[in-house]
């Protein structure tokens, strides 16, 4: 029975509801014969050439009814989850909401509710083909790959059906593959691969009729791919796919309908066109291929496998929730091979009955279902056993370089050992006998990941190794040149450039006494031996310029002064006397002196083979851990000229003081006072000192003084007394100044002429007088 629902929404063309949807073909088989009435209904009737027939074609319970709703704004039945049956029975055909556009929704294949009768599936695959432009085919993404579960069987008798019966037409068909849970772990290019070649395959096993056998693929079929995300677990990338899909639903250059796949019927004959498919397609033999014992044996074959596979994943989901949660799980194989034994013996004990080319070949697709479902988790272990490797790796290497006189080769050695041997062994224990798995192309990356930490660490090492040498040298050249440095010379160099050569001679030796252990090369140890001179000499030149800093270097100047000019050959200090060469003596030592900051000026030994061979480069690289260029003759020069003129003429001003001082020296000891000269006074003096201190006034009065000024010390009141004092005399002088100024000042006006004559010129009057 044919029957038709309707939703109620706008009516675009004042005749039907676009939302309306019909059935064409029922469960019976039955043509829908008013679908030419709907054609007019839907506001079609005069649309001429300017329209397309869209189908969908896939296995039961897929979401097709789903994404043709989504798609087109169509209104078709969907599924309930809950219950999971069959929605759509038999082709149902609706417009699209917003395009001149038949869209058919066709019923599922390999659905439960029919079983053994697949004579619907075949005719109504090929009625979709013949009758629509576009045919979507819906599969899952896990089915990309299987023969049946992606329905490349039926596919190919329709498409050998299709052949025969219209292969001499010039129409064309595109083949939009819609991969339904598409998660992204495998490119959609690569899945498109696979189906493309699944088709090309299919095509080359058909039987062609006469003059059709050098027809290729792409004159009849144009294939396309397009991957959506996983409705429930991804909702908003599914819809986001769902939008861009739809959108590529428009007729022109980048759009999907074209002029090419149009059957040039017009919309009005539409009904009558696909009534006339339907008779070629249900009254076609060549569509009965499988015998009914096939049929049965497939059917139960499919049934049995559907409740093995069920009952597999069931066991299998806790393994793989812990797996994918980034942990190894021990006796992972064990279990998938206990799993999938189960599994097959749960098969066997109910299909072995039935025909057994279909049991033997339903056993493989479950085998393959099998393995495709386990090898994620053989992956996932995989790369969990790969981490773990790492860790291990990493843990085992730390603690052999914790230990005292570690030999390095040795650690890495036992740790890459070990983590591989973890590795390999995990792997082979997750893998499956006759499964097409291997784990060459994982323990590769594995490998190179080991080699890269080792080397890492190598370098680490060699730099703490490096490190230690220097601070060693450090500690062998510092007291040492510090003396050299301190006793400035014509040999001074030669001293300090003695001391350097004998560390690194010895911290050179310590390197290639522990480099034994990396095993490395020979260009690597003439790089850290270049790079250790380097940093050495570095070092050195760090010391000397804190030995030549201006404070540092003047007082080296003036200790060699001193010990020139104020003590003599046998280290005795100089007493200046009248006779003495004070002159003589200061120039020499100041000359001397000065000649030593040439000395301090660059790095010049007497023997110029004690200067070490340190090639210049642009910038220092390897185990230097600088970027600051080096230039061995510039590392030479540690004094500016500049630099020595100013420190010449400091040290010049602080020698003339010295000079000056010892000058003085003769000049007190020639201006003292003779000592008879007290004795006179003592005698003359007498007889008045004996008189102040035995008056009885006077000796008060020097009392009282004396314990004034010591108190006014004690309390410091020196400095106010003195400030009084200041200011009393200061007004003192400020008031005669006023006075004064007030006494010579012109007289008033009513003053006589004459007497103001005379203040004005007192000098004058006297001079008359």
């Amino acid at each position: 029975m044919v029957s038709d629902t309707t939703q109620h929404g706008p009516t675009p063309n004042g005749h039907a509801e676009i939302t309306t949807r019909v059935q064409i073909i029922d469960e019976d088989k039955k043509f829908n014969a008013d679908l030419s009435k709907w054609i007019d209904k839907w506001g079609l009737h005069n649309a001429g050439f300017d329209y397309d027939v869209v189908a969908v074609f896939g296995s039961q319970s897929t979401g097709k009814s789903t994404l043709l709703n989504k798609l087109f704004g169509t209104t078709f039945d969907v599924m309930d989850e809950t219950q999971r049956r069959q929605t759509t029975k038999g082709i149902w055909m609706c417009r699209a909401e917003d395009l001149p556009v038949l869209v058919m929704d066709v019923e599922g294949t390999d659905g439960r509710e029919r079983g053994e009768d697949q004579d619907f599936e075949r005719k109504s695959a090929l009625f979709s083909l013949a009758s629509s432009q576009i045919l979507l085919v819906n599969l899952w993404e896990h089915q990309i790959g299987l023969y049946q579960g992606a329905n490349m069987a039926l596919l190919k008798t329709v498409i050998e059906v299709n052949l025969s019966l219209f292969g001499k037409t010039d129409q064309r068909t595109l083949l939009l593959f819609v991969i339904r849970d598409h998660v992204g772990s495998t490119p959609l290019a690569n899945l498109s691969t696979t189906l493309t070649a699944d088709i090309e395959r299919i095509w080359a096993s058909v039987s062609k009729p006469d003059g059709l056998e050098s027809r290729l693929l792409t004159d009849y079929f144009d294939l396309s791919f397009v991957g959506l995300a996983h409705k429930v677990l991804m909702p908003d990338k599914f819809e986001a796919d769902v939008k861009a899909l739809r959108a590529k639903f428009t007729f022109g250059p980048n759009g999907l309908f074209s002029d090419k796949y149009r059957r040039r019927i017009p919309a009005d004959g539409v009904g009558v066109y696909m009534e006339s498919i339907w008779e070629q397609v249900s009254s076609n033999k060549d569509l009965d291929l499988p015998t009914q014992q096939e049929l049965l044996a497939q059917f139960r074959c499919d049934e049995i496998s559907k409740a093995a596979f069920e009952a597999f994943s069931s066991r299998a989901k806790d393994g793989r929730r812990i797996v994918e949660g980034g942990k190894v799980v021990p006796n992972l194989g064990g279990m998938m091979r206990d799993w999938k034994t189960e599994a097959l013996r749960q098969f066997d004990a109910e299909a072995s009955r039935y025909l057994a080319a279909v049991y033997n070949s339903k056993r493989e697709d479950l085998i393959g279902s099998i393995h495709a479902y386990l090898q994620p988790l053989f992956l996932a272990q995989l790369k969990n056993l790969h981490k773990s490797a790492l860790a291990l790796f990493k843990i085992r290497l730390d603690e052999g370089l914790k230990k005292d006189g570690y030999d390095f080769a040795s650690v890495v050695g036992d740790a890459r050992a070990k983590a591989e041997t973890a590795f390999k062994d995990g792997a082979a224990e997750a893998s499956i006998q006759d499964a097409d798995w291997d784990y060459d192309i994982e323990f590769g990356q594995l490998d190179e990941e080991l080699t890269s930490l080792a080397a890492l660490s190598k370098s680490d090492e060699m730099k703490k190794m490096v490190n230690n040498i220097e601070r060693m040298f450090k500690r062998d050249i510092g007291e040492k040149v510090d003396l050299e440095l301190g006793r400035p010379g014509p040999k001074m160099w030669d001293a300090v450039l003695t001391t350097y050569s004998d560390a690194l001679k010895k911290a050179e030796q310590s390197y290639l006494r522990k480099a034994k252990s990396f095993n490395s090369t020979n260009d690597e140890d003439d790089q850290a031996l270049l790079t250790l001179r380097r940093r050495a000499w570095r070092a050195l030149k760090v010391k000397i310029d804190e030995h030549t800093a201006d404070s540092l270097l003047l007082s080296k100047l003036r200790a060699s002064f001193e010990e020139k000019f104020r003590y003599d050959e046998n280290g005795v200090p100089r007493v200046w006397g009248r006779n003495d060469d004070i002159d003589g003596l200061f120039r020499k030592a100041r000359d001397e002196t000065v000649d030593l900051v040439s000395v301090y000026s660059s790095i010049k030994p007497s023997e110029p083979s004690l200067l070490p061979s340190l090639p210049s480069q642009e910038e220092a690289t390897g185990l230097d851990g600088s970027d600051e260029p080096f230039d061995f003759e510039d590392s030479l020069h540690i004094l500016s000229e500049s630099k020595q003129v100013d420190i010449t003429s400091k040290f010049r001003r602080e020698a003339d003081a010295y000079f000056v001082e010892a000058k003085r020296s003769i000049v007190s000891s020639v201006a003292q006072i003779p000592y008879w000269v007290y004795g006179i006074i003592l005698l003359l003096g007498w007889n008045e000192a004996m008189f102040v201190l035995f008056h009885p006034v006077y000796l008060f009065t020097i009392v009282m003084a004396a314990a004034a000024a010591y108190a006014i010390f004690q309390l410091n009141l020196a400095g106010p007394l003195f400030q009084i004092s200041r200011t009393v005399s200061g007004e003192v002088q400020r008031q005669m100044h006023s006075r004064l100024k007030d006494y010579f000042a012109e007289p008033p006006t009513t003053a006589p002429e004459g007497l103001r004559q005379r203040r004005m010129a007192p000098g004058m009057e006297l001079k008359e007088l």
